[in-house]
């Protein structure tokens, strides 16, 4: 059976671990091609690490690939899911919520049998949500506190004056909807994003968002009120050298790649 083609579309902290993995091998699965805007930087990369991979415009990756992990700026989102969506391709998509105004690539995807996959990234419990969406959900609340850094330079806090340097107590820096948290912290809050399209939508997930001196990890609580079933989850994320990013979120990327080809799979 020949292996199932998997692209990388950005060479962050999160697109070097998965390149690794992918590397070492994955069961049917291969590391075909990488997609990067700076050749040179990503070249000497793959050199250290002895690995083998032909680096690809954008616009290349649907005759490379069958499958393109975006670990890429939400700004090229379009660039990359466009091509490969139109190709019938499939896309995981990291940077979550980039798609939120995004619903012209859903249809993208159901017009020429592509699909987009948001991977379960910093979160638990999205198996529950999916299940409880089956029914009816009343309400989802997400409470998401981060050391300082992990927030600094965001959209919002910059255009709303907001400092969160040398903070001595916990600073409630956001309230509300996950669509305004997804355009307000467009590289912070993926995690609420993707929440939301799992259960009741963006204008109904709502989230406060905690920049807090006392907290080493990404740290978030999420309680879900549903006719099925009342549920309170919370996750402490080590962070990666990427401080905005938690270790965890690559290993979710390449559980998700398992399951492509895996025999038996655990979870909806």
């Amino acid at each position: 059976m020949s292996s199932k083609r998997i692209a990388i579309a950005g060479l962050g902290e999160i697109g070097r671990t998965v390149a690794r993995k992918l590397a070492q091998g994955l069961p049917g699965l291969s590391l075909a091609a990488i997609a990067t805007r700076d050749r040179e930087k990503a070249t000497a990369w793959l050199d250290r690490e002895g690995i083998s991979c032909p680096l690809v415009s954008l616009d290349e990756l649907p005759g490379h690939a069958d499958l393109v992990v975006e670990c890429a700026p939400a700004v090229i989102l379009d660039q990359i899911c466009r091509p490969m969506l139109a190709a019938g391709k499939q896309v995981m998509v990291l940077s979550a919520s980039a798609l939120l105004p995004r619903a012209d690539l859903v249809d993208l995807a159901r017009a020429h049998g592509g699909q987009i996959i948001v991977p379960t990234g910093a979160l638990i419990g999205f198996d529950a949500v999916s299940a409880a969406a089956e029914g009816a959900i009343h309400s989802v609340q997400m409470v998401t506190r981060k050391p300082p850094r992990g927030l600094a330079g965001a959209p919002y806090l910059v255009e709303n004056g907001i400092s969160v340097e040398g903070l001595t107590s916990a600073l409630c820096v956001f309230r509300g909807s996950a669509r305004e948290a997804a355009a307000a912290f467009p590289a912070n809050v993926n995690v609420v994003a993707a929440l939301s399209l799992a259960g009741i939508g963006p204008d109904r997930t709502t989230i406060e968002i905690w920049a807090d001196p006392a907290m080493t990890r990404n740290c978030h609580q999420i309680r879900v009120e549903a006719d099925s079933a009342s549920f309170t989850m919370s996750i402490e994320n080590v962070p990666s050298e990427n401080p905005r990013t938690g270790r965890i979120t690559a290993l979710s990327v390449i559980a998700a790649l398992r399951k492509q080809t895996s025999p038996l799979q655990v979870g909806t």
